[in-house]
């Protein structure tokens, strides 16, 4: 802990806007999955949202909607988009499937042995290395934008991840009670490198 003549950084959190995904697949990190039309407004939206603050590192998760809903950031701010691999999706084995509602493939008897440990989680990345990963990718952009404000273009377990390991609360979780909207903005405040501050966001909340 360093907060005796520290400076005040800002590192804002972006979920990717909404995706292009008309068979409602869960798609991780399957290549191919662009922003709809809807989703490149709320892209615009966060944009616009970060738009006159003190910007000066901007990183995004090399997936394609990540990428694409880190643009007009990038645009708008006029900086250069970094690509950092730890910003990632969580990895999930049930990728590719249908998981919600009647359609569902999980009632398939054969997918029951991913789902046997919700507290790691059985059928993905364990919770504890997303939120190593994801500390390693705020330490990078804390430091790069010491004294000013990074942006870190993500997807919405890794930032929930990291929030709850930052306010002390277990990472297992009910994913159902996430505060994490599309194009919703997480900002943590630190002053050396202590968080002091969190504050959310969903300037696309009415699109």
């Amino acid at each position: 802990m360093n907060t005796g003549h520290s400076k005040r950084t800002i590192v804002h959190m972006v979920r990717h806007a909404e995706v292009h995904n008309p068979d409602k697949i869960l798609y991780g990190r399957l290549p191919g999955y662009r922003l709809s039309a809807r989703g490149r407004g709320m892209a615009a939206a966060a944009a616009w949202a970060l738009t006159g603050h003190d910007v000066t590192y901007l990183a995004s998760s090399p997936i394609q909607r990540a990428q694409e809903s880190a643009q007009p950031i990038a645009s708008n701010l006029n900086l250069p988009l970094q690509t950092d691999e730890d910003l990632i999706e969580a990895g999930n084995t049930l990728q590719g499937l249908h998981v919600k509602g009647w359609a569902s493939d999980l009632w398939n008897p054969r997918y029951w042995n991913r789902l046997t440990n919700p507290a790691e989680p059985s059928w993905g990345e364990p919770y504890s290395v997303i939120a190593e990963r994801m500390q390693r990718a705020v330490e990078r952009a804390r430091q790069q934008a010491e004294g000013h404000e990074a942006v870190l273009v993500t997807h919405q377990l890794p930032i929930w991840a990291y929030r709850r390991q930052v306010q002390g609360l277990p990472l297992a979780h009910n994913p159902g009670n996430r505060q994490c909207a599309l194009s919703s903005i997480t900002s943590f405040t630190f002053l050396g490198d202590t968080v002091v501050d969190m504050h959310y966001c969903e300037p696309a909340g009415r699109k």
